[in-house]
């Protein structure tokens, strides 16, 4: 102790005068707009160099695993480039299962100009709904708002508002586009809400995170009156325009009815596996800037992005 007051004491002109350099420079960044903004902007950048160094590191170690997916993904997506003999049969006539995600496969072999995202047949060409590939390079999963970093930018097309998509399904939205780097926000968010419905009979809910189990989210609003089954599928209504209709979020897990509420409490598993995440897609929503536009006229607000 005498060792470190003495340390203290010795050098207290220069720990005073850096105390100072740092106060000064924080009061001149938080009161200069210009200057606050070019930190961030600085900022941002430099965090993204360091995640994506990070990130080459850490895939190294795991090539056999993402090469693994890419190759089951490749073999997906180069079945929807041939027609097969059976495409252009009745499905009347086609000894096919009848759970969705087989019909899903069968439409998809119908339309081989299409890409399969989460039961989500999305034309590759599609002008409505456009697709920017993107590799994730950093995710969090442990807190009670938790977001990802994506290796792509405003340069490449990415604006705050758009939504994410993984081969599985419904990931997040984007919250911040720097030029090269993006954040976005996770379906495991606290303030993250997506309209969502029940395959099935099309009733209609939305989906929140509860903050606990990284695989489950809770489907909120659905009535008491409506029938439930386990194993339901859940997926995007197409209400806000930031997702595609039909786009896989979950399925059903569980449901119990609340003695004070009107509406089921029904826990849905999600489709994605937000612990093996590595490649997204961003979709470009072309109609929601004239939708939203309309909708202003009308007197609606439009939806917005959290605040942070």
């Amino acid at each position: 102790m005498n060792n470190l007051l003495n340390f203290l004491f010795r050098y207290r002109g220069i720990l005073v005068f850096g105390l100072l350099e740092v106060l000064s420079l924080y009061l001149y960044v938080r009161n200069s707009s210009y200057q606050k903004a070019a930190f961030f902007n600085s900022a941002n950048a430099y965090t993204g160099e360091v995640l994506a160094a990070r990130t080459r590191v850490y895939d190294y170690f795991r090539l056999f695993e993402v090469n693994r997916n890419l190759v089951a993904e490749n073999a997906m997506l180069r079945q929807q480039l041939y027609r097969p003999d059976i495409a252009g049969r009745e499905a009347d006539t086609l000894p096919v299962a009848q759970d969705s995600l087989s019909q899903a496969r069968l439409r998809t072999l119908a339309h081989p100009d299409s890409l399969l995202l989460g039961l989500r047949q999305i034309p590759a060409r599609d002008p409505d709904y456009p697709l920017i590939p993107a590799r994730v390079i950093n995710n969090s999963l442990r807190k009670v708002d938790n977001y990802l970093t994506l290796n792509v930018g405003s340069v490449d097309g990415l604006k705050p508002g758009m939504g994410v998509l993984a081969a599985a399904g419904v990931v997040g939205r984007v919250k911040v586009a720097s030029e090269h780097y993006a954040t976005v926000t996770s379906v495991l968010h606290s303030k993250t809400s997506i309209s969502a419905k029940l395959q099935r009979d099309g009733t209609f809910g939305t989906i929140k995170w509860l903050g606990d189990d990284p695989t489950q989210v809770l489907l909120d609003y659905i009535p008491r009156q409506n029938k439930l089954v386990r194993g339901d599928t859940v997926v995007t209504s197409g209400y806000n325009a930031i997702f595609p209709e039909g786009v896989m979020i979950g399925t059903v897990q569980s449901f119990v009815k609340e003695p004070d509420k009107n509406f089921w409490t029904v826990r849905v598993r999600l489709a994605v596996d937000f612990t093996k995440l590595t490649y997204v897609y961003v979709v470009s929503s072309r109609p929601k800037a004239e939708r939203d536009t309309v909708e202003t006229r009308t007197g609606i607000k439009p939806e917005e992005e959290e605040k942070p």
